[in-house]
């Protein structure tokens, strides 16, 4: 997170959509072509500054919110205001208040599962789709009960169900644990402790850290729980780290299965923070992809 590209004009506000009061950073011109990018966890609009600055340095407008329960955004109380279904039309008012019929979607591990969500449900309101290391929500859903790799991989999902005892453990030494789970070390180094303040300091905010947890226990608690319609009609470009210790490899491709027009790009030397490791890197696909004019193509490729 190196801060934002030289000249490209930012603004932070508020956006009300679905009841709720969402922080969101505008970079770039209002005229741009506008990109939507949605952090996952135990994130915030802060992650994505540096690539933010990148695509408003490219020319596009961007919104990067702080999703419900992030942040300095608004902090639903109850389990059931995370269900996936309320935060897609969360997503759908932020588009609404950019002034544009669709956007370019790009998004990361919870903030990608919206973006999946999102665009299977209001496909003529995405552009194009670009989604890192997040499986398609009917293939996690399926890998979770019926592959032992990633039902191994994803046992603290289960964890995350107790009431108060994960915000405890997790909490604990100013959020020790949690520190150790993301402390990425890519071409820019590593986690910086300036950065480190920055998501201690948003974590620790009144109510925060339990709405995020929030969001893995409505995953398993309240409907909808899948998709109706499950294809992806717009162009989607995946991008996945192999080296990620939360999601096994074989979920990209079958992700990629229901994806009328699109592929899959494997990165060998990252992890599931392959934004962070690997910035120049997802940035060039990202900006290659967007330009695009045509379909994307069905191949894989790395």
């Amino acid at each position: 997170m190196n801060g934002q590209t030289a000249g490209a004009p930012s603004s932070s506000r508020v956006i009300e959509t679905n009841g709720v009061r969402l922080h969101v950073l505008d970079c770039g011109t209002g005229a741009a072509p506008t990109a939507l990018m949605l952090h996952g966890f135990p994130e915030g609009s802060y992650a994505w500054q540096d690539m933010a600055g990148r695509l408003a340095g490219a020319g596009y407008r961007v919104l990067v919110p702080d999703q419900r329960g992030y942040n300095t955004s608004d902090k639903p109380p109850h389990v059931s205001a995370y269900n996936s279904e309320i935060i897609a039309r969360d997503v759908l008012g932020l588009i609404d208040a950019s002034g544009c019929e669709q956007v370019d979607l790009i998004a990361h591990d919870w903030g990608g599962h919206m973006a999946w969500w999102t665009a299977a449900r209001y496909p003529q309101r995405i552009r194009r789709l670009a989604v890192m290391n997040c499986a398609h929500p009917q293939v996690m859903f399926r890998n979770v009960l019926l592959n032992p790799r990633q039902t191994f991989k994803s046992w603290y999902v289960f964890a995350l169900q107790f009431p108060w005892i994960p915000e405890w453990i997790l909490g604990r030494n100013r959020f020790a644990l949690m520190r150790k789970m993301i402390a990425w070390n890519g071409d820019a180094g590593p986690m910086t402790s300036a950065e480190a303040e920055q998501y201690i300091e948003a974590w620790s905010r009144p109510h925060a850290f339990t709405s995020m947890i929030n969001w893995y226990r409505a995953a398993l608690r309240t409907f909808p729980l899948r998709l109706d319609e499950s294809r992806i009609h717009v162009p989607t470009l995946l991008i996945w780290g192999e080296q990620d210790h939360f999601l096994d490899r074989a979920l990209a491709q079958q992700s990629i299965a229901h994806c009328d027009q699109g592929r899959v790009v494997y990165v060998a030397d990252a992890s599931h923070w392959v934004h962070h490791e690997k910035p120049d890197l997802v940035a060039r696909l990202i900006r290659d992809f967007l330009a695009e004019t045509s379909p994307a193509s069905p191949a894989t490729g790395r």
